[in-house]
């Protein structure tokens, strides 16, 4: 059935926007006049074809975000666990989305639910608001009967992955507030108050320090080379980017990334959690270990730990323990490995792995805010470093004049 999007009055005069489903034209305006809302503008909307690739900038724009997804699941949830069947409980979900797109899709979908199709099958048309990991769960949720269930599930999962992310942001947004402003400061310093002070020295003539030569040599060449310096910090960061696109780049990048000091650990902390939290949710909600294993290695977003993960698949694929290949891969820690070990004998895998990732959740949080504490003294140094030899280098050329006079 043909999805309209609509402008229209309400009877209190109000703007109304939305979409709503309809055999034709005529049909949807009938249907939004009996509703009560009076349409101004309508018009159909097209199914993207699935041959055609999005533009970068639509692909980047036209997203949806994750927390708008995760509201949904959970009023979905809500619904079916109160009763409601599939049909009415998305109408009434779609109701309560603020966000256009999703809006748009979940009306795609609930038409394609009409036709005949499952949930699962509906979601997969659009991978871009639901992943692999989403669609694998609704299947095993409509499979088992129970989709309530596992739709509560999943919007648990969500926010937990949410809530980690927020953390993350919240934690590093000081930092890099300090660093962007202790280098607009610089700037000002080198371009600007700079030159006009060792202006006064070039004019006197006298012989000056080493260090206010190296002061002026700077500035001189920030001031006259700038565009040098963006051109080639671009064009780094181009070139580094484009590269890590490529196997090989990402590849090299997730090797080194697991090794700088500090970043390294946080980066397998985070990895860690999401492969066990992503396993036992999908377990949990009855998705065939193999099938999980395919979808958790995409998770973990680190090329060397998803290697170790679709090799871990295989061994048990042949019938070993999920442990043994983890053991010896000598990436995941001993606790890790013995939780789950524990979790295989005594049939308990899902709740083992749960555990898991709240311990590395608190771990995550513990490291990073001493990470916080850590950069925050280091980058005050580093600018009072900077400080102190801009105010030296121009002290000195006063010190020898004032010893000249006397």
């Amino acid at each position: 059935m043909p999805v309209f999007e609509y402008k229209a009055l309400t009877t209190e005069g109000k703007d109304a926007r939305g979409f709503i489903d309809a055999e034709n034209l005529q049909s949807a305006k009938i249907k939004l006049r009996k509703s009560g809302v009076f349409p101004v503008e309508i018009s159909e909307e097209t199914r993207r074809k699935t041959g055609g690739e999005p533009s970068a900038v639509r692909s980047i724009l036209m997203r949806v975000k994750k927390q708008e997804i995760t509201v949904f699941t959970r009023q979905l949830a809500t619904l079916l666990t109160a009763g409601l069947p599939l049909m009415e409980a998305l109408s009434a979900a779609i109701d309560h989305i603020d966000d256009p797109l999703l809006k748009r899709t979940i009306t795609r979908i609930r038409e394609d639910v009409r036709e005949g199709k499952s949930l699962a099958e509906a979601m997969r048309v659009h991978p871009k608001a639901f992943s692999g990991l989403y669609t694998n769960m609704i299947q095993a949720g409509e499979t088992s009967g129970a989709l309530d269930v596992v739709l509560a599930r999943l919007a648990d999962f969500q926010e937990s992955q949410v809530r980690l992310r927020n953390k993350l942001w919240a934690t590093m947004t000081y930092p890099i507030m300090m660093l962007f402003i202790g280098l607009g400061v610089l700037t000002f310093l080198f371009t600007f108050v700079i030159p006009q002070v060792t202006k006064v020295f070039e004019d006197i003539g006298q012989a000056l320090p080493l260090p206010t030569l190296i002061l002026i040599s700077i500035s001189d060449f920030f001031r006259f080379y700038w565009w040098a310096v963006l051109g080639g910090v671009f064009m780094v960061f181009f070139a580094i980017t484009k590269y890590v696109k490529t196997p090989q780049g990402k590849a090299m990048y997730d090797r080194l990334i697991l090794r700088v000091p500090m970043f390294g650990k946080i980066v397998k902390l985070i990895a860690i959690s999401r492969f066990t939290r992503t396993l036992s949710t999908l377990l949990a909600s009855g998705v065939p270990m193999i099938t999980s294993m395919d979808i958790v290695k995409a998770v973990v977003n680190n090329s060397v730990i998803s290697k170790v993960l679709e090799d871990a698949k295989e061994h048990v694929r042949e019938g070993e323990a999920l442990s043994e290949p983890l053991r010896r891969s000598g990436i995941f820690p001993s606790m890790v490995i013995q939780m789950i070990t524990v979790g295989e004998k005594s049939g308990e895998l899902e709740g083992m792995l749960s555990k898991v990732s709240e311990t590395f959740d608190n771990e995550v949080d513990t490291t990073i805010a001493g990470l916080t504490a850590l950069l925050e003294p280091v980058m005050i140094l580093f600018m009072g470093i900077i400080v102190l030899f801009v105010v030296l280098s121009i002290l000195l050329p006063i010190f020898e004049m004032s010893q000249i006079v006397r």
